[in-house]
């Protein structure tokens, strides 16, 4: 029913509503990046101190996204995409009060765990309410709100940290999310795909399929017949049977290399340009334009998708990235105007590597059938964030080592992504082949 029909206004409103979740969620994940420099500064401590904080949080997100996904998976998306961004928006506004890297390192904790768990729910939400020919654009319209959100950041940041300073930043970047969790109890209902494999909850399934424009009979029993693999339980066991197995290792290897060389950027791009002499200003514009990059270049990759299928354009998109990267190699930042070509450089290097990686968010609600989808986009986004826990550790030594390793590092991260995403076998099909898989389905 769902993936045959169109895609009505009050499915989108659930999608804008989860993608507004995402905003917070991207936002709160690059907060620290853009507080560091003015941390360092006030506290008088180095640069590679935060480090270790950076991986703790990055370890918080990588726990935080496979027991969200579990309890996504048990008890509802919509319960666990609601309490995940209730506790990211209390440890964000805690952090406004810390005065050391102790309690800083402890807050960090707990929003890893909060903003690694929202992701999944939020994508295997937006997977569920639409129908199949507009899954992947939904999923993506939903992740472009990650870099939409670091973009926002860097935005705020240029404007408050100059008023009121890092705790501002915190105090804003933690509120806004918590009002917003009252608008999700009140408007965000549960997947109903999720609602179809539980019979006491069919009353409330038809209701929301009433609202979604289908007419629905008194007292409808209700099955998922869309489904590849059947199971009862969502374990990580399952996510290695015959039929997910290969493209459970291509994910995870795309996903450990893409997300470790975003976080290489969002952890510590503003602290690299500025030991390579640009303004604290300038650093965060920069971090800014990489966002702004993804956010352009994800609904680009979701129509690509749609028209071509998930595996050209994600290759293609892999590779460029990781030229791109190299490219920087050769771009001054010291010269008049170079600042200028850098930032706009790093704003096609943003495009690239975040339309890749919302992508294979895309692509993990493709593989996983719901009893495991959010289960298996949990655990491909926790091998993503401990791809992003090596980076941050060795982001200090990294920016040490000179410009010309950090550009060189994510380019080779971008070509190892590439070999993930070849070995992946299950993509989506290109859209001649979708209208033939929902004729076949109905």
């Amino acid at each position: 029913m769902i993936d045959s029909s169109s895609w009505s206004s009050y499915q989108k409103l659930l999608t804008v509503l989860a993608a507004l979740a995402v905003i917070f969620d991207g936002f709160d994940i690059q907060i620290l990046g853009f507080a560091i420099p003015a941390l360092t500064r006030e506290w008088h401590v180095a640069r590679s101190d935060f480090g270790p904080v950076l991986a703790v949080g990055l370890a918080a997100m990588a726990l935080g996204s496979p027991l969200a996904g579990y309890w996504g998976d048990r008890s509802g998306r919509r319960t666990a995409l609601i309490g995940c961004v209730a506790i990211f928006s209390l440890a964000t506004i805690a952090t406004a009060f810390v005065h050391g890297l102790a309690g800083l390192t402890v807050l960090r904790v707990a929003t890893g765990m909060g903003t690694g768990g929202a992701l999944p729910n939020a994508s295997a939400l937006t997977a569920e309410y639409a129908p199949l020919r507009r899954r992947p654009t939904a999923v993506k319209l939903t992740l472009v709100c990650v870099p939409l959100g670091g973009m926002l950041g860097g935005i705020l940041a240029v404007r408050i940290m100059p008023a009121f300073g890092w705790r501002g930043l915190y105090a804003i970047g933690g509120t806004l999310p918590l009002l917003f969790t009252g608008v999700l109890l009140a408007a965000l209902p549960e997947s109903p795909r999720f609602l179809a494999r539980r019979p006491a909850r069919w009353p409330r399934l038809a209701r929301l399929l009433s609202r979604m424009g289908h007419s629905i009979p008194a007292g409808a029993a209700f099955e998922d017949r869309a489904e590849g693999v059947s199971v009862e339980r969502a374990s990580l066991r399952t996510l290695f049977s015959p039929g997910l197995a290969r493209d459970t290792i291509g994910l995870w290897i795309a996903f450990f290399f893409c997300l470790g060389s975003i976080y290489l950027v969002f952890g510590w791009l503003p602290a690299m340009l500025v030991a390579r002499g640009l303004d604290m200003a300038t650093a965060s514009s920069a971090l800014a334009v990489y966002n702004f990059g993804g956010v352009l270049g994800v609904p680009l990759w979701a129509v690509l998708m749609t028209i071509l299928g998930s595996r050209r354009p994600l290759l293609s998109g892999a590779l460029a990235c990781a030229g791109s990267a190299l490219a920087l190699l050769v771009v001054p930042i010291q010269a008049q105007g170079g600042h200028v070509l850098l930032i706009s450089c790093l704003g096609i290097s943003g495009l690239l590597a975040n339309a890749v990686q919302t992508s294979m968010y895309a692509l993990a609600t493709h593989v996983y059938p719901t009893s495991v989808r959010a289960t298996g986009v949990a655990y491909s986004a926790a091998v993503g964030r401990a791809g992003g826990l090596l980076s941050s550790l060795l982001g200090a030594s990294i920016i040490q080592a000179g410009g010309g390793t950090y550009w060189l590092t994510l380019a080779l991260a971008m070509v190892c992504a590439f070999a993930g995403l070849a070995w992946v076998r299950s993509h989506y099909p290109a859209i001649g082949n979708v209208e033939v898989l929902g004729a076949a389905v109905q």
